[in-house]
Order: structure tokens, then C-alpha cells, then sequence
């Protein structure tokens, strides 16, 4: 992928997000220790672009993916959602989203999505419908 500018990012969230990472949910623990941490691609956890964290990014990828538990489905979150996905995909970041339920019943369909996903985006190659 081609070398771009830097990310924005808000720096007032620096504090809350390291202390996101040191209380990461079982989920993005199970996403983190068993398919990202030491992959290459580098994935980051818990990284600000703009005035948003995303659970996991890859800058070589622009690739976020995110774990969505339970608060994610009330109303007004899903609207603030929206807004986020639609800020970070206009820094051309691909943003792979997974419910808590699917990482906990079938991490290795997660760990097979995130494969294809790096996989595309590594060759330069438009994401499948079926990942979104």
C-alpha cells in the first residue's frame, strides 16, 4: 500500500485509550492473543484516528476492526456508530466489524474473515460484499 500522510488524532484521548488496552473485554482479548498479536502485517490496539479509538488497527493495511458488545445495539449508539465508521472510511480505512456473540462462538470464522480481509487489502484488492 502506498506510504500516506499521517492519521489525525485527538491527543486528549491518549489516556483513555491506554487504559482501554490495559481493560481490554474477553473478546478483544480472544481477537488480540489469538489472531492479531505478532501478525505481519503489525496490528495496534486501542488506536486513535481522529476523535475516535478503534479496537485494532493496521496502518499498512488501513484495515480497523472493531468488537461490538451489547452497548453497540441501543439506538442512539448505533447512530453514533454510523458516524464514527463513516469518519474512519473517509481516512480510507476498511472497518471490519464483529459481534461479541460471533468471536465467542466461532473464533475461527472471525480468524478466517480477517485472514480474506489482510489478504485483500494486501493485494490491493476490492473487499468481498459479504465481509461488511
Amino acid at each position: 500500500m502506498n506510504r500516506r500522510k499521517p492519521l489525525p488524532t485527538n491527543q486528549n484521548l491518549k489516556k483513555y485509550a491506554v487504559e482501554m488496552r490495559k481493560n481490554q473485554t474477553d473478546e478483544e482479548k480472544k481477537v488480540w492473543y489469538q489472531i492479531l498479536k505478532g501478525r505481519v502485517p503489525k496490528f495496534h490496539r486501542q488506536r486513535i484516528i481522529g476523535n475516535y479509538i478503534v479496537d485494532f488497527y493496521c496502518p499498512q493495511l488501513r484495515l480497523a476492526i472493531e468488537i461490538d458488545g451489547y452497548q453497540h445495539f441501543y439506538e442512539e449508539n448505533i447512530e453514533y456508530d454510523n458516524k464514527r465508521t463513516a469518519y474512519i472510511e473517509s481516512q480510507d480505512i476498511y472497518v471490519l466489524r464483529f459481534e461479541n456473540t460471533e468471536v465467542n462462538k466461532d473464533i475461527e470464522y472471525v480468524r478466517y474473515l480477517i485472514n480474506n480481509v489482510c489478504d485483500a487489502r494486501q493485494k490491493g484488492l476490492p473487499i468481498a460484499p459479504e465481509y461488511r
